[in-house]
């Protein structure tokens, strides 16, 4: 019979990750404790910090390219607006000349 697959939350994640980052506990303690693969435990403490230095960015950073992926997303959105328009103004016209 197969193994149902384990789901762990970020929080978990992070917490044994942090704990292997402290190195109060060896790799191999932390993954008795928590029964887990000491090579899922060395995962998660190089994703965390690989990625600890994105919660120390410059919040201008973040808008800054943030506001280059919501671009193309305007521009889209404008252009859809000014096709409703031209729609409206012919369909104001089509009323206008049955309505005489």
């Amino acid at each position: 019979m197969a193994r149902k697959r384990r789901i762990f939350t970020a929080a978990f994640k992070a917490k044994v990750a942090l704990e292997a980052i402290k190195g109060l506990s060896t790799i191999s303690e932390l993954a008795q404790k928590y029964n887990l693969h000491p090579t899922q435990i060395n995962l998660w403490k190089k994703q965390l910090l690989d990625g600890a230095e994105g919660v120390f960015e410059d919040g201008s950073q973040k808008s800054k390219s943030s506001s280059e992926n919501d671009e193309p997303q305007a521009a889209e959105l404008y252009e859809q607006i000014g096709r409703m328009k031209v729609e409206l103004e012919w369909l104001k016209k089509k009323v206008a000349q049955h309505g005489e």
